[in-house]
């Protein structure tokens, strides 16, 4: 790649990591309408022009109308984008009608939709993918009365195929599940062309594997439903292995629909197969917890340290998802998510690390955290994560932490120490001012080399810890301190835009790992 396509493709990674996850999505989705309604005009897909606008409208006018109900009653925050993005999916998956029943079944499907969120949820986070709740509901009830209509999945069409593969990448590569989804398409397109082939042949008609394998590919949904509704974060199990086993499970099930009486357990009942499974394998990370202490770090970080009232199964890198309820809460809402900084050998307790203060406003849950006491009970909702570091303890590792980003690595360090670990480990820490340097004597103690990147040179530097004064830390930089970049594990914990900054240099790693973060 010449030098102006990687600047541009680096520009486009940057752009990409600061849109949030839930924008993203929206974005991408309105663009898939936006190109469905052009390509109805010219009759290339099955809806007409008019029944796409008018079951959006219903579609996302009944969801976010039940948002709205819902969260003046609850006195909960006014969020609106989830049920615009459920509006969306459901475009996809429903019969765009102009017809009165049908439109009144497109407002059923919308409705419960929505209402899962709330009612078929666990401590705040729902448990299923709402356009499939919303979808299997319309497909059960319309059972018994037709005229409602039902799922038909009209994205699943060669004209759709090539909008939905770029814009199920974008948001992929945004939500970090292009292996795992990668893997649920393989399997499922598999199983369909198996599954095809054997009803050809039982039938005694000829099979032509291209012409199969073409129709399980380009005529069904599995890349719509892979990309937009499969690799939904909050319905994801905790570990990646975990979620190549939903994606697998959901694969099998898409690929070869199994009969339940009338119906099959095949796409959206699929999918909601595989949320149930995800969720058996999250809750075991629940815990409650109690304040122990609160440390001051530097002058802008904290640590928390809680005391959990039974061991939390975790690795070294994860983190947690931490319950703060509080009257009033911003668009956010109560949860918030936080790498961990302790140790598995520190339990019962547990801690994390949090910036305080700062030019911006804080959010309504900074505060709330601020204002807990000690003894003070919260809920740990789960942990989560794949920012582990290689199970070879001879495996070389690049590790580069930028400000409260070096948590993670707090806490692989530490468990390193105490359990005798011994790993080639480089760390590269980037910090605005000397002073925000964290957690220094829990890195120092680890003894790994350090690589200090601040505008001012750190008072009193360990003997193994190096002030990098004059190089600026992006990847010509980075590759110039860590010559042997080529060779080792690299891990990345900070902001999407800096992880872009250092992309061409992380490209030689032998492997990637990245952890972007932004305020909360």
């Amino acid at each position: 790649m010449s030098a102006s396509a990687n600047a541009v493709w680096n520009r486009v990674l940057q752009v990409l990591g600061q849109v949030s996850m839930y924008r993203l999505t929206l974005l991408t989705l309105a663009s898939l309408a936006a190109i469905a309604f052009v390509l109805s005009l010219f009759g290339l897909v099955v809806p007409g022009p008019l029944a796409i606008v008018v079951t959006l409208a219903v579609l996302v006018g009944v969801g976010v109308g039940v948002d709205a109900v819902i969260q003046r009653l609850l006195h909960l925050p006014h969020r609106y984008e989830s049920s615009i993005i459920t509006g969306h999916i459901l475009l996809f998956v429903l019969q765009p009608a102009l017809d009165p029943w049908a439109l009144v079944g497109l407002a059923v499907a919308a409705l419960t939709a929505s209402l899962s969120k709330y009612v078929l949820a666990w401590r705040g986070r729902h448990i299923f993918n709402p356009a499939a709740v919303g979808a299997t509901v319309l497909a059960l009830v319309s059972l018994a009365w037709p005229a409602l209509g039902s799922p038909v999945w009209w994205v699943g069409s060669p004209i759709m195929a090539a909008p939905v593969l770029i814009a199920g990448l974008i948001v992929l590569w945004r939500t970090e599940r292009l292996r795992v989804i990668g893997v649920f398409v393989v399997i499922a397109v598999a199983v369909g062309v198996f599954r095809m082939a054997a009803q050809l042949d039982a039938v005694g008609l000829p099979v032509d594997p291209w012409e199969v394998l073409g129709f399980a590919l380009w005529w069904s949904p599995v890349l719509f439903l892979g990309a937009f509704m499969l690799s939904e974060p909050l319905t994801q199990p905790p570990r990646r292995w975990q979620q190549f086993w939903v994606a697998g499970v959901v694969g099998v099930l898409v690929g070869w629909p199994i009969d339940v009486g009338v119906l099959t357990l095949g796409q959206e009942r699929a999918l909601l197969i595989g949320n149930l499974l995800a969720f058996a394998f999250a809750v075991r990370g629940a815990v409650r917890v109690a304040l122990v202490d609160r440390t001051a770090v530097t002058g802008t970080v904290q640590q928390l340290t809680f005391r959990a009232t039974r061991r939390v199964r975790f690795v070294p890198g994860q983190y947690l998802e931490l319950d703060v309820p509080h009257t009033h809460p911003d668009a956010r809402g109560t949860r918030r998510e936080f790498s961990i900084a302790s140790a598995p050998e520190d339990l019962p307790e547990i801690s994390i690390a949090f910036r305080v203060g700062g030019g911006a406003k804080p959010s309504s849950y900074k505060k709330a955290l601020a204002a807990v006491r000690p003894g003070d009970p919260l809920a740990v909702t789960g942990v989560w994560g794949d920012f582990v570091l290689p199970r070879r303890e001879g495996a070389p590792v690049l590790m580069v932490a930028a400000g409260i980003g070096v948590t993670p690595f707090v806490s692989q360090l530490r468990q390193m120490r105490l359990a005798g670990e011994d790993r080639d480990v480089v760390l590269v820490y980037v910090a605005s001012d000397a002073s925000e340097l964290a957690f220094r004597d829990e890195l120092e103690a680890s003894g790994v080399p350090v690589l200090v990147f601040t505008r001012n040179r750190p008072a009193d530097l360990p003997r193994h810890w190096m002030w990098a004064r004059g190089v600026r830390l992006d990847a010509n930089g980075l590759a110039e301190v860590v010559s042997d970049i080529a060779a080792r594990h690299a891990y990345i914990s900070g902001p999407a835009g800096l992880i872009a900054d250092l992309a061409p240099a992380l490209a030689k790693a032998r492997s990637v790992t990245t952890d972007a973060f932004s305020g909360y």
